[in-house]
């Protein structure tokens, strides 16, 4: 398996339907397949050889598509790279990577100088902006049409398909090696949850550099969909593109659904067409998928669970299971592929409802760190991932989200699992979106602290907070203090980054 080997198919049974549509733009399986080969050619012109790593510096566009697909088919290794970082952390990457050669849109040409500066083994700047090539820098039209058709180098099975750096919520990135045969299993192996439809039109609104919707990217390539880009997510450029390509199916983060279905424009659009958003990086309330329902009346709604080194996916909740009381506070149960098990600090595993750490294994486990063994061998032991979340299985073998192990509040010696106490204050009806952390208290140890962005013209106290609160969950997971907040610091994942909230308590 190999993540090209889907453009051939498609060539093959649809050569005239639109492969991408980005903008006014649109490519046909035939047009997009002999661009990839043209692109390839000119990657291996500039010296890409067999394994060579090539960076990604870039926003959602036609144009992503087809490097993605260019890269391993000149026989080398992607690199995404995450667009909110500095140049210090861009220029770690690529120094670590060893990737010589970039592609940049006109977002982050600016950086370019400074990148050069901060990384001298940077060599090739292909540029995909749509103005002017700048005089420094190779233009990846021309690079297209200055360049022969190769063939496919047909780089496959365990073969290093793409090197993704974690960051965000875990402190120093770290490249996951992921595989071709990682990334398969897990794109091909979820498809049979039918997340995405067959042959239908996938909105990427999520950052294609993260590995969420390149996955949705892989499994939609594999099912034969056409590849709908904005450049990046804003509520109504999406509400637009669903509408005006007649979008079938979208992956999001909560974050992102609840800024949709609580837009004022929300209501101007017709949705009908989506019958299939999947979601993954968090839960989703009780409240806020009751909006989302309304806002895609057509839809069905799967939650996906997993982590970079799982390729990304573990376990699945498909739209049947959201519609139980019990089941939809669950992450789903293991992926077809997927074997879960939870254990405990000597990695025994624990009984069902014991919370534990989440392991997983099977073909989708990522090869390991790249240049960092002895992480590697924390990371994978005896065959399974470790992965840092707690959590717990109940006897039909649904998966609980309990926290990040290193998130978990422990307040006057009781543990209190932050997800717990978030899903009660999303229900409060002056709440749009939380987070609850864990902060310094002298009496406590830690304190329940929770952070909040309001519903517009709303008010809430903490007292009041806390008594919406208590009538749910214990009186020590109730929050003890509360911050409300325009927005949250946000990775480029679309998860909030409680590292950053907590960092004005340190010390």
């Amino acid at each position: 398996m190999y993540l090209t080997q889907s453009l051939h198919r498609n060539v093959q049974q649809q050569p005239d339907s639109p492969a991408t549509i980005f903008g006014d733009r649109v490519r046909t399986h035939r047009e997009s397949i002999d661009r990839v080969a043209r692109l390839a050619g000119g990657l291996q012109g500039l010296g890409v050889g067999p394994g060579d790593r090539v960076a990604i510096l870039s926003l959602n566009s036609d144009y992503f598509h087809e490097i993605l697909c260019a890269i391993p088919w000149a026989d080398g290794v992607i690199v995404p790279v995450n667009v909110r970082w500095s140049v210090s952390e861009i220029a770690y990457s690529l120094d670590e990577a060893e990737a010589r050669t970039i592609v940049v849109d006109e977002t982050f040409k600016g950086l370019v100088p400074a990148l050069r500066e901060a990384y001298g083994g940077l060599k090739n700047v292909i540029y995909c902006g749509e103005d002017a090539v700048p005089d420094d820098m190779l233009g990846f039209e021309e690079l297209i049409d200055s360049s022969e058709p190769v063939e496919d180098a047909h780089r496959s099975g365990d073969d290093l398909a793409a090197l993704f750096y974690t960051g965000g919520t875990t402190g120093t990135p770290k490249g996951v090696m992921l595989s071709h045969r990682n990334l398969m299993t897990s794109a091909i192996g979820a498809s049979t949850s039918s997340w995405l439809p067959h042959r239908g039109r996938l909105l990427h609104a999520a950052p294609m550099f993260h590995l969420a919707d390149l996955a949705a990217w892989t499994a939609g390539s594999a099912l034969g969909n056409c590849h709908v880009m904005i450049p990046a997510f804003a509520p109504v450029v999406v509400l637009e593109a669903i509408a005006q390509h007649q979008v079938d199916a979208v992956l999001l983060v909560p974050t992102m659904i609840q800024m949709l279905v609580d837009d004022p424009h929300v209501g101007d659009y017709d949705l009908s067409s989506v019958t299939h958003v999947a979601y993954g990086a968090s839960p989703i309330s009780d409240a806020l998928l009751g909006r989302a329902r309304k806002a895609f009346p057509k839809a069905q709604f799967t939650q996906l669970y997993g982590m970079t080194e799982l390729s990304p996916i573990a376990t699945i909740l498909p739209d049947v299971d959201h519609r139980d009381p019990k089941r939809s506070r669950s992450a789903g149960r293991a992926a077809p592929y997927s074997l879960v098990k939870i254990v405990d600090a000597e990695d025994n595993e624990v009984d069902r409802g014991v919370v534990g750490e989440i392991c997983v294994s099977g073909d989708h486990v990522m090869l390991g760190y790249w240049k960092k063994p002895d992480e590697t061998a924390h990371a994978l032991r005896d065959g399974w991932m470790h992965t840092g979340d707690g959590g717990w299985m109940d006897e039909d073998g649904y998966v609980y989200i309990a926290d990040r192990i290193k998130d978990m509040i422990i307040t006057g010696g009781e543990n209190v699992y932050s997800i717990e106490v978030e899903n009660v204050i999303a229900r409060h009806p002056s709440v749009a979106a939380c987070a609850v952390i864990g902060v310094p208290d002298q009496d406590w140890g830690e304190r329940v602290h929770a952070v909040v962005i309001l519903v517009p013209d709303a008010s809430l106290t903490i007292d009041e907070l806390r008594e919406h609160c208590r009538a749910q969950i214990a009186g020590y997971k109730c929050p003890r203090s509360l911050d409300i907040v325009e927005e949250f610091p946000m990775s480029g994942a679309g998860k909030i980054l409680k590292r950053e909230l907590r960092r004005q308590y340190d010390g």
